[in-house]
This record gives structure tokens, C-alpha cells and sequence, in this order.
């Protein structure tokens, strides 16, 4: 049985409010601030995308196309325990 791309991406895995680590050397706290959804002429869903927001040197900076794998390996509850164990 195939599906097709709206029976996979129905609704958003992640809600508003969600915090995740981003990855890299110094990583950053981030907060989902918004949900992006694309669709096409028939009204299929496209894309879901993320808007998040992290503080750097007291500014507030924005990315507005986070993906949600992204979200989905930097949750933070996954990335506290590898801080401890450093």
C-alpha cells in the first residue's frame, strides 16, 4: 500500500512552543515560533516547515525554514543527557 504525501504529512509532528538544540560546535537553544504549511492548486500539502527562534549575543535571530528533522535530533531532552555525561 503506498501513501501518498498527505497521508504522510497530515498535520505537524511538532507543536509551537517546542525547544531543540541545533548542531554544531557552540549549539543553540531554539524555540518553534510558527508552522509553515505549503500547499499545491488541488490543495495537497507539499511542505511542512518550521519558523524558530534563538538568542545570540542578547538578539533575538529568526529562521524561517527549519526542517523537521532538524527539530527532531536536536529535541532537548535528547541533548541535556549528552551535556551531563560531558
Amino acid at each position: 500500500m503506498e501513501m501518498t504525501v498527505r497521508e504522510v504529512c497530515a498535520e505537524p509532528r511538532f507543536c509551537i512552543g517546542q525547544q531543540f538544540y541545533t548542531r554544531g560546535r557552540v549549539p543553540h537553544l531554539c524555540t518553534v515560533t510558527d508552522i509553515y504549511t505549503t500547499r499545491n492548486a488541488a490543495g495537497d500539502l507539499v511542505k511542512i516547515s518550521y519558523v524558530a527562534t534563538h538568542q545570540l549575543a542578547g538578539q533575538i535571530v529568526t529562521d524561517y525554514d527549519v526542517p523537521e528533522a532538524t527539530i527532531a535530533r536536536g529535541l532537548a531532552g535528547d541533548h541535556t543527557e549528552k551535556e551531563k555525561r560531558s
